[in-house]
């Protein structure tokens, strides 16, 4: 049997390869929630939108190739590309002596089913729901007018 240290200690469990590990509080998706946070800031900038919409064109550009055209320094780019990279938004790839930059579409499709997939479910739901009320409808009006016509007809 353990002992009661090992009891009270905190579990850890590894959410990123690169990143810390996330303290589990017992609360469901909170390490999946933490990371989506990171990511919802890390699309809240204008500038880090613009350089995936860069690397979306172009997938595996260098920091040369993403600051050129930019009005920002070379510096403020790289920073910027750091956030997107801890936000797993963009993964790093070592090609002698380059770092080249891809973009990593796993974490918008996670938000993707996570927040804006239920509205759709809800509106699909909806839309089968009001389908179905008009088949109904349909068949019971079709259904009368047989009724009318056979007591039309006696």
């Amino acid at each position: 049997m353990p002992g009661l240290r090992a009891l009270i200690r905190p579990k850890f469990v590894k959410v990123r390869a690169k990143e810390a590990f996330c303290e589990l509080d017992m609360q469901p998706f909170s390490c999946i929630l933490k990371t989506m946070s990171d990511v919802f800031a890390a699309l809240a900038d204008e500038t880090r939108r613009a350089l995936l919409d860069r690397l979306f064109v172009r997938n595996g550009q260098n920091l040369t190739d993403l600051h050129s055209g930019m009005t920002m320094s070379r510096q403020a780019v790289a920073k910027h590309l750091h956030i997107l990279e801890t936000a797993n938004l963009v993964s790093v790839h070592r090609q002698g002596r380059e770092k080249l930059h891809y973009l990593n579409p796993v974490p918008l499709g996670d938000i993707v089913h996570r927040w804006i997939g239920k509205f759709e479910d809800a509106r699909i739901e909806a839309l089968s729901d009001f389908k179905q009320q008009v088949e109904d409808a349909s068949r019971s009006s079709t259904h009368s007018k047989r009724e009318e016509k056979r007591r039309a007809s006696q």
